[in-house]
């Protein structure tokens, strides 16, 4: 059997920060960081409780910050291209280290985390991390790469804004200047000649604000001035990137979460991700991928296990939630990746996402439910939580370089209320909310415990229910999700009242999914009621569902009988199905 990825996003910095009082802008020596061995295998327990399969441990290589390390050979970052105190996780600075706030003991950082990477295995998950292949930070200098291997960099020609062989791109004779950016004076100032092309494909010594100054971006042999593509001989920087993806595969990771994946070539991912799964042939390869065209060559041709689903699925739920669309609309979403489905993350919350329970979107954690549920069970892909998400974690702190924006900082040492309370003994003294951490647990745990939610077909309930009274098709939706064996109706109510709903339910979905039609006993999987039901194409299944709530009615096929309902005839036909 093979489990669908269960996938709990983590940010050590933040995760294990005990700090009880941290303040806006606070540096290290204040505030603190979490620390890589507070991840005791108690607290892997309880992630696991949750249904979890893996862990994506988030920013643990070495990035920027403005932290003093040089009493242990690490340079000082200048922090004129820092955002914030703790830096950006996506500005890595050193691609074989870990970042040292996260240690304990520094100079045994890298054992460390091979610990933790032991520790997760031994309580029966499995390690993500970041690879970042499209960007470094400013000052990127590796000291420990291994011997043999050159830094990024290297040998590169500066005078040349493009080079095959180079590894940055180069805005020749001219000084990086920033525009509304301090980068310091005299012995403070950061100076950078000739200046290097900025991580979001900004080719200006003279990038914004908001723009990503705080990185630079990677030549992988396209040609920005003329559109070519140098890919023959094999770049340097492919080469480069392989070698530190079987770095980290040989210390025991066991996938990668791969930083804005189309910003890179595909030829880049096709060769690289073979050449990794030829050494290592069970690491997954995620992709934070936001163009639909895209999904397709990128599986396909590029390799890629799972990619983010955020401009389908993330995007319709949300505006479902925030009353800007209508439920109806998330039947585009599975026909939009229909064929592909399983190779698709889910999530409601991630770091660049604002939190679901915060003033930005839906205000108040026990809304999710109906969200959680179709996101989490409307295919056979990935689903993922973000650390707190399972608690009601708002993200509504002024942290500092991230304000109230409703978004957890990825840039500041900071502490986590719910996530403190949490671990204080699990006592959340009303800072945390352990009922909806019950309610993650059961959903998530069904992903894989439930064949039908595992790898089961998929109907789509809606096009016959439009003009249904006993639906709303703007704010209900259902669906099917079945096997040979067992029938699972899933019925989410995103409405601010309790619903009774009358689903119905065609008879092209019997002849479809090969089901008979009659009487059966049903359980509810969220709640545990159970209940005599008509599965049939002659009346509809009735269901009470809670605001902003779902539910899932199992049945199992052998057990639906009604002398009066002919059964499905079995044939050879083509199934709908997630893969």
């Amino acid at each position: 059997m093979t489990n669908r990825p269960i996938i709990y996003q983590l940010l050590p910095r933040l995760f294990s920060n005990s700090c009880p009082d941290p303040v806006s802008n606070g540096t290290l020596s204040r505030n603190g960081s979490g620390k890589l061995n507070d991840i005791t295998p108690a607290v892997l327990k309880a992630v696991k409780e949750l249904g979890i399969t893996h862990i994506w441990y988030t920013g643990v290589i070495e990035h920027a910050h403005d932290a003093d390390y040089t009493a242990y050979g690490i340079p000082r970052h200048n922090p004129h291209v820092i955002k914030g105190h703790a830096g950006s996780p996506y500005a890595i600075t050193d691609y074989y280290d870990i970042d040292p706030d996260l240690a304990e003991d520094v100079p045994n950082r890298m054992q460390e985390f091979e610990n933790l990477v032991k520790r997760t295995h031994k309580e029966g998950m499995k390690v993500i991390i970041d690879f970042v292949p499209n960007h470094v930070a400013r000052q990127y200098a590796s000291d420990s790469r291994p011997k043999g291997i050159e830094d990024l960099g290297h040998g590169d020609d500066r005078e040349m804004f493009f080079k095959p062989s180079n590894n940055f791109y180069y805005i020749t004779r001219q000084q990086f200047a920033p525009s509304e950016v301090d980068l310091g004076n005299g012995d403070d100032a950061y100076v950078e000649f000739p200046a290097r092309a900025s991580g979001n494909d900004c080719f200006t010594a003279f990038p914004g604000k908001f723009d990503w100054y705080d990185t630079v971006k990677l030549n992988y042999g396209v040609d920005y001035g003329d559109g070519t593509r140098h890919f023959d001989p094999v770049p340097d920087t492919w080469l480069k990137m392989l070698h530190i993806l079987r770095y980290w595969a040989s210390k025991g990771v066991d996938g990668f979460r791969c930083d804005m994946v189309h910003m890179v070539p595909l030829e880049f991912w096709q060769w690289a991700i073979a050449n990794v799964k030829s050494h290592y042939p069970n690491v997954l390869f995620i992709a934070e991928i936001y163009d639909v065209a895209l999904y397709r060559p990128f599986i396909f041709d590029g390799g890629f296990d799972y990619l983010y689903d955020k401009v389908t699925l993330y995007d319709t739920l949300r505006g479902v939630e925030c009353h800007n669309t209508s439920a109806a609309n998330i039947t585009s979403c599975w026909q939009t990746v229909e064929g592909i489905s399983g190779h698709m993350l889910n999530f409601l919350e991630n770091h660049d996402e604002q939190r679901f329970a915060s003033d930005f979107y839906a205000g108040d954690a026990e809304r999710v439910r109906a969200s959680l549920t179709v996101s989490a069970t409307i295919n056979s892909g990935a689903m993922m939580i973000y650390m707190g998400q399972e608690l009601g974690e708002r993200g509504m702190d002024a942290e500092g370089y991230s304000g109230v924006d409703g978004r957890t900082t990825i840039f500041d040492y900071w502490s986590v209320t719910t996530l403190r309370n949490w671990l204080d003994k699990g006592l959340c003294d009303g800072a945390c909310n352990l009922e909806l951490r019950n309610f993650y647990a059961r959903l998530l745990t069904l992903c894989n415990k439930e064949k039908a939610l595992r790898e089961g077909r998929f109907f789509d309930l809606m096009y016959v229910n439009y003009q249904n009274p006993g639906l709303d098709p703007h704010r209900h939706y259902a669906y099917l999700r079945s096997t040979a064996e067992e029938t699972l109706l899933i019925v989410a109510n995103f409405s601010d009242h309790n619903s009774e709903i009358a689903v119905e339910i065609p008879r092209h979905a019997f002849n479809t999914l090969e089901l008979p039609e009659g009487t059966v006993k049903a359980t509810e999987l969220l709640g545990g009621a159970k209940a005599v039901k008509q599965f049939s194409s002659t009346a509809p299944f009735t269901t009470e569902v809670p605001a902003h709530g779902a539910v899932i009615w199992k049945m199992q096929n052998n057990r639906i009988s009604d002398p009066h309902a002919m059964p499905a005839k079995r044939k050879n036909c083509k199934k709908s199905t997630d893969k």
